[in-house]
C-alpha cells in the first residue's frame, strides 16, 4: 500500500517548472498578505462572509444531518456537488473514487492548471445509524461529524460567494473539492485517488486541506502511519490434556513485551501500540488462534520505516522462541501480519510560498501561529514533495470523533476566523 507513483512526480515537476510563480516568492510574505487583507476588494469579501453567515450555518446543518460513514459518503457527495455547480464553478464532477470537486478559472492558467486545490472531507467516523440530527444550545451546535470536517465543507462555498461577490480573480486555478475517505479505514483513499489516479494528477501546485477549526493552527509535518493485524496461529487443544505443546498467545504476548521494551525517538516522535486482541476457543482450551492490532507513527518516513522493520523482526523472533520453548509435535506456531492502514508522512518546509503565507496571514489577522504535526489528508501531497498544509476553518468547536461533537457558530469569532483561511488562499493564489 505504499505510494509509488514515479510518473505523477515527474509530471508534477514538469508543470511547476513551466508554472508562473503565482505567489511572488520573493517579495516579503507579511506584505503580500498585508496588502491583499487592506484591499477594497478583501473588505467586500469579508462583508459577504458576514451578510451570508446564516447561510454558512444552515449549510453546515444541511451537510451535517446528511449521513457519511466511512466508505459510505455518497449520499453527501451527491448533495455537495449540487452545491457546486450552484456555486457556478466549472468541470463540476464527481471522480470514479467519489470525490466532489469544481473549479474556479484563474486569469494567467484559465481552468488549464496547475491548480490551487482547497479540499475538506465528506467521510465522518460515525458507523451506518449514528444520530446525526443537530441540536443547538445558543451558539453550540451538536451532532456527530458537524465540527469533522462538515463545517469546512460550509466554509468553502462561503469562500466561492464572496469571492464573487468582491469580484476577486486569482491568478491561479483554484481547484474546490470534497473528498472522500479521510478518516480512519478509509485511509486517505479520496486524496490518493486525486493526486495519483484523478483527472488533476500532475497539475496540482499547491494543496490546502481545511480540517479543524482553530484559525491559528496549521499542520506542516504530516504523520505516517503503518497498520498490522497480527495473526498468530497453532495447533490448539485441551488445556490440560494438551499441556505442553506450543500457545500462539505466548507468542503474541512476547511480541507486544518486545514492542513495548523499544525506546523509539521523540523527535522526530514516533510511536507504536498494541491496541486490539481476540481470539481463543474457549477458557479450557490452548487457543487456535489469537490476533492482535498494531499502530505505528512517525513524522519520519525513515523512522517509521525503521520501526516496521523492528517491528517485523520482533515478530519472526516471538514464535520461533514459542517453537523453541514448547513442544511442536502437533504442529507450530506461525503469524501471518496484514496491513490494515498505511499514511505516507512528510513535511512542507518552512521555505515555501504557503507556508509562509499561511504563517503571514495568521499574524496579519491577529492570531499567533501554531505549527503542529498530524495525520490529513495534507500528508499525501506532502509525500509526494507538494507544498501542502492543513488549515482550521476559524469556525471553533471540540469533542471531535464524539456523540456530542459541537461548534460554536458565535458571529463574531467566527467571521474573524474564516479569514484566514480566504486570505491565505488568496495570497497562494496570487490576486490580480
Amino acid at each position: 500500500m505504499t505510494l509509488r507513483h514515479t510518473t505523477s512526480v515527474v509530471a508534477l515537476a514538469l508543470a511547476l517548472t513551466a508554472a508562473p510563480a503565482f505567489a511572488a516568492p520573493k517579495a516579503d510574505p507579511a506584505k503580500t498578505v498585508g496588502k491583499i487583507v487592506a484591499s477594497p476588494a478583501f473588505q467586500k469579501a469579508v462583508a459577504k462572509l458576514d451578510a451570508d453567515y446564516d447561510r454558512t450555518v444552515a449549510d453546515i446543518i444541511t451537510l451535517t444531518e446528511i449521513p457519511a460513514p466511512p466508505f459510505k459518503e455518497e449520499q453527501r457527495a451527491k448533495a455537495y456537488l449540487e452545491m457546486l455547480k450552484a456555486h457556478g464553478l466549472t468541470n463540476v464532477e464527481m471522480d470514479a473514487e467519489g470525490n466532489v470537486m469544481g473549479v474556479r478559472p484563474g486569469t494567467v492558467t484559465k481552468g488549464k492548471g496547475p491548480f490551487v486545490v482547497i479540499a475538506a472531507h465528506l467521510d465522518t467516523v460515525f458507523p451506518e445509524g449514528t444520530d446525526v440530527k443537530v441540536k443547538r444550545e445558543g451558539t453550540r451546535l451538536m451532532a456527530p461529524g458537524i465540527g469533522d470536517d462538515t463545517r469546512a465543507l460550509s466554509t468553502l462555498l462561503a469562500y466561492v460567494r464572496a469571492m464573487d461577490a468582491a469580484g476577486i480573480k486569482t491568478k491561479a486555478d483554484i481547484l474546490f473539492v470534497g473528498n472522500v475517505g479521510e478518516e480512519g479505514p478509509g485511509d486517505l483513499r479520496g486524496t490518493r485517488f486525486l493526486f495519483n489516479k484523478g483527472p488533476y494528477k500532475g497539475r496540482i501546485s499547491a494543496f490546502f486541506s481545511m480540517d479543524g477549526g482553530a484559525p491559528e493552527q496549521v499542520v506542516d509535518r504530516g504523520t505516517g502511519s503503518k497498520r498490522y493485524r497480527v495473526t498468530f496461529t497453532g495447533p490448539g487443544g485441551h488445556s490440560y490434556g494438551a499441556f505442553g505443546i506450543v500457545n500462539p498467545m505466548v507468542a503474541m504476548a512476547k511480541a507486544v513485551t518486545d514492542l513495548y521494551a523499544i525506546q523509539p525517538p521523540k523527535d522526530p516522535k514516533t510511536t507504536y501500540s498494541a491496541s486490539v486482541t481476540g481470539g481463543g476457543t474457549s477458557v479450557n482450551s490452548i487457543p487456535h488462534d489469537v490476533f492482535m492490532e498494531f499502530d505505528m507513527r512517525s513524522e519520519s518516513a525513515a523512522e517509521l520505516a525503521k520501526l516496521d522493520q523492528t517491528f517485523i523482526g520482533l515478530l519472526d523472533k516471538a514464535v520461533a522462541s514459542e517453537n523453541a520453548a514448547r513442544s511442536t509435535r502437533a504442529g507450530a506456531v506461525t503469524y501471518a501480519a496484514k496491513v490494515i492502514g498505511e499514511r505516507p508522512a512528510g513535511a512542507t518546509p518552512e521555505t515555501t510560498d504557503i507556508w509562509l503565507l499561511t504563517r503571514a496571514a495568521i499574524t496579519t489577522l491577529g492570531y499567533k501561529p501554531s505549527m503542529d504535526a498530524s495525520s490529513t489528508d495534507a500528508n499525501v501531497p506532502m509525500s509526494l514533495g507538494i507544498p501542502a498544509l492543513t488549515i482550521g476553518a476559524g469556525i471553533k468547536g471540540g469533542r471531535a470523533h464524539a456523540l456530542d461533537e459541537w461548534i460554536d457558530v458565535e458571529k463574531a469569532p467566527a467571521l474573524k476566523g474564516m479569514q484566514v483561511g480566504l486570505a491565505a488562499l488568496l495570497a497562494v493564489a496570487g490576486v490580480d
